[in-house]
C-alpha cells in the first residue's frame, strides 16, 4: 500500500536525492515532494515492521518523520 510520511530538515533536490540513493534499494520506488510543508516522502509500504524500519533508516539520515 502506497503511503505518505511527513518529515522534517528536507530542504532541498540534494536531500530528496540523498533518501532515493539510500533507501530504494530496500523499499523500491520513492517519491519525494520538495513543493509541501512539511515535505512528504511517499512509497509503497508492505508490512508494519517494514514502516519502523523506513521510519529509524530516515532518522538515520537526519530526516525525522513526523507522526501524524
Amino acid at each position: 500500500m502506497k503511503k505518505t510520511f511527513k518529515a522534517n530538515n528536507i530542504s532541498c533536490m540534494s536531500c530528496a536525492n540523498l533518501i532515493k540513493g539510500s533507501l530504494e534499494d530496500s523499499f523500491g520506488e520513492i517519491e519525494v515532494n520538495l513543493n509541501t510543508s512539511p515535505r512528504e516522502v511517499t512509497l509503497e509500504i508492505l508490512t508494519e515492521e517494514q514502516e519502523v524500519t523506513f521510519k529509524k533508516e530516515m532518522q538515520e539520515l537526519g530526516f525525522e518523520i513526523i507522526d501524524n
